[in-house]
C-alpha cells in the first residue's frame, strides 16, 4: 500500500496531500475541500472567514509586533480530466495515487485521471505551515500571514475576480501555483474565453436515390495539457485534426455530417479526443476509408516524436436509423470555421526567447439538439493583441453568414513583471543562499490569479513559486517528489527573511 509519508519532508505535506486527494474539488464544487480546510484551521486554533463567493482566508497574526504582512495564496479547485477508458466519478471517488520512476526520479501521479497537484500542492503547503506554527515548529516573528484559498480558478479565475478589497491585506503576496522548482514567476498572460453558438439547421437524408451508411471517426491518444503552459510544445488538438480530415473529405466525396464533438468543459485544456458521425455512399466505402487513413497519415507527420499515441479509428455503425443530418450550407461553413480557426501559438515574445506572446485554443465543440457550441480560449501578454486575436476569430465566424450567438465567458488581465520588487530580490537571495545557484526569473503564457489580484491590490508585491509539476490539466499530470521539499525550503526561508 502506498504511504505518502515515506516520500520525504515535510511529512505533513504528504499526509495532507493524501487527505486532499480523497476530497472532491472540481471547479464550482469546492464546498467539501473548503469545509475541510476551515475545519482544520479551527482545530489548530486559527480564525477563518468565507466571503459570499466562497473564497476562504485564515488570518495568523505575528507573534511579536507586526511590522509587515504576507498573503500566501492558492486555489481550491482542480481540473477534473480522465481518459475515456477510465471509470472515475470525480464527485465522490478518491484519486488513485501511484509512484512512477522516471530517469531515476520519483514522480507522484494518478491512475487515468488528473492528479490535482495544480493546485493541491498550494493547499498542502499552507496547511503544513498552519500546523507547524500551531505546534511551535515555525515562528515568523513580526510577519503576519493571510492564508488565501480561492475558488473556481480553472474556469476563468472567478474567485479572484470577486474578492472584496477588505478581504485580505498585506505588503507581499506569494502565489503557490507555479510548476518549476528552479524558477520564480513574476508575470503572466491575460485571456479571453468565448462561447459561440451556431443555430443548428438539419435536413433529412434522402435514401431513395443512393445507399448510404453511417460511420464514426474517433481521434484519441493525444497528450493534451494546459492551453497556456503547453501550447508551444506542438501537441495536437483533436478538434483541429478531425476538422482537417472532414474538410479534405468533403472536398472530394459526398458526406453528410450528423455530429462533431470534442474537448470538454475546460477551456484551458488542449482537446485530447474528438469524434464525428456522418453518412457516406456505401459504394465508395472502401475508397473513402482509404482516403481517411491516407490523410490521417499525412496529418500525423507534423506530430512525429511529439504525439506517439495519436490514434484514428473508423467504425461502421450498425442499426443506426437517424437520417437527420446537418443542412448542406451549415455543414460547408462549419467545416470552414473548424479548418480555418486560429489555434496554437500565434506569435512569440519579441524579446523573451521561447515565450509565447499570443495564442488561441480551440477548446471544445458540441453538437446539441438545437445548436452547435464552440468554446474558444485566447491569451496574450498584451491587452491589445488579446483583443486582436479575438476580433479575427469573430470576423471569421461572421464571414460564414451563419446564425450565431456569441457569449463572453471571461476576460482576465495579465500581470506585468516588476523586476525591482523587494519580494523578488529576497526570493533571489534566499534561493542563492540555500542552493548556491541563481533562480530563473520568468513570465508565463498561462493565466495566474496574480494578474487580477495585482489590479485589486496594486501596492502588494507579488511572485509565484511551486514544485515541478508536468502535464497539468491532463491525465498525464505528475508531481516531482523531490521538488516538494526544495520549494518548501525556499518558501519557509523566504518568509523568515521577510520577517
Amino acid at each position: 500500500m502506498l504511504n505518502l509519508k515515506d516520500l520525504g519532508e515535510p511529512s505533513e505535506f504528504w499526509e495532507y496531500f493524501e487527505k486532499v486527494s480523497k476530497i472532491p474539488r472540481c471547479s464550482e464544487h469546492e464546498e467539501k475541500i473548503r469545509a475541510y480546510i476551515k475545519e482544520e484551521s479551527e482545530r489548530l486554533g486559527f480564525e477563518s472567514r468565507t466571503d459570499a463567493t466562497g473564497n476562504l482566508v485564515i488570518r495568523i497574526p505575528a507573534k511579536g509586533g507586526q511590522k509587515s504582512k504576507c498573503v500566501l495564496q492558492c486555489h481550491m479547485d482542480m481540473v477534473c480530466e480522465k481518459n475515456e477508458s477510465t471509470i472515475h466519478d470525480f464527485s465522490k471517488d478518491p484519486l488513485k495515487l501511484k509512484i512512477e520512476e522516471i530517469n531515476n526520479e520519483k514522480w507522484l501521479t494518478a491512475e487515468g485521471t488528473t492528479l490535482g497537484a495544480d493546485n493541491g500542492v498550494g493547499i498542502c503547503y499552507i496547511l503544513t505551515i498552519m500546523k507547524k506554527i500551531q505546534q511551535g515548529e515555525l515562528n515568523f516573528d513580526s510577519l503576519g500571514l493571510d492564508l488565501l484559498f480561492t475558488i473556481d480558478e480553472e474556469q476563468g479565475l472567478r474567485g479572484a475576480f470577486k474578492i472584496e478589497n477588505d478581504f485580505i491585506e498585506g505588503n507581499y503576496l506569494i502565489n503557490l501555483d507555479s510548476e518549476e522548482d528552479d524558477a520564480v514567476t513574476i508575470g503572466c498572460a491575460g485571456g479571453l474565453v468565448h462561447f459561440i453558438e451556431i443555430n443548428k439547421d438539419t435536413e433529412s437524408l434522402n435514401l431513395d436515390k443512393k445507399e448510404f451508411i453511417p460511420i464514426k471517426v474517433f481521434i484519441s491518444g493525444l497528450m493534451g495539457g494546459h492551453s497556456g503552459v503547453d501550447i508551444h510544445l506542438g501537441r495536437g488538438n483533436a478538434i483541429k485534426i478531425i476538422g482537417e480530415l472532414l474538410w479534405k473529405l468533403k472536398n472530394k466525396y459526398s458526406i453528410n455530417i450528423i455530429s462533431i464533438d470534442g474537448g470538454g468543459d475546460r477551456t484551458n485544456v488542449i482537446p485530447r479526443e474528438a469524434t464525428t458521425t456522418f453518412y457516406i455512399e456505401e459504394m465508395k466505402e472502401s475508397e473513402i476509408f482509404d482516403f481517411i487513413n491516407s490523410t490521417f497519415k499525412d496529418i500525423r507527420t507534423i506530430f512525429d516524436g511529439i504525439e506517439p499515441n495519436l490514434n484514428l479509428s473508423i467504425k461502421k455503425l450498425e442499426d443506426y436509423s437517424d437520417t437527420s443530418v446537418l443542412e448542406s450550407h451549415l455543414q460547408e461553413k462549419l467545416l470552414d470555421i473548424i479548418y480555418l480557426m486560429p489555434c496554437g501559438p500565434i506569435s512569440m515574445h519579441p524579446r523573451i526567447k521561447g515565450l509565447v506572446f499570443t495564442s488561441s485554443n480551440f477548446a471544445a465543440i458540441f453538437t446539441r439538439e438545437n445548436n452547435i457550441e464552440i468554446k474558444i480560449s485566447q491569451r496574450s501578454l498584451s491587452k491589445y493583441f488579446k483583443y486582436v486575436i479575438w476580433e479575427q476569430t469573430k470576423s471569421l465566424v461572421e464571414l460564414c453568414g451563419l446564425e450565431v450567438k456569441i457569449k463572453k465567458d471571461s476576460d482576465y488581465p495579465g500581470w506585468t513583471p516588476n523586476f525591482q520588487s523587494k519580494l523578488l530580490t529576497n526570493c533571489k537571495d534566499t534561493y542563492n543562499e540555500i542552493f548556491n545557484d541563481n533562480i530563473k526569473i520568468k513570465a508565463i503564457h498561462a493565466g495566474l490569479e496574480c494578474g487580477i489580484l495585482k489590479e485589486k491590490f496594486p501596492k502588494m508585491e507579488m511572485i509565484s513559486i511551486g514544485p515541478t509539476n508536468d502535464g497539468a490539466h491532463s491525465p498525464d499530470e505528475k508531481l516531482k517528489v523531490k521538488s516538494v521539499e526544495k520549494v518548501w525550503k525556499l518558501l519557509i526561508n523566504l518568509l523568515k527573511k521577510l520577517s
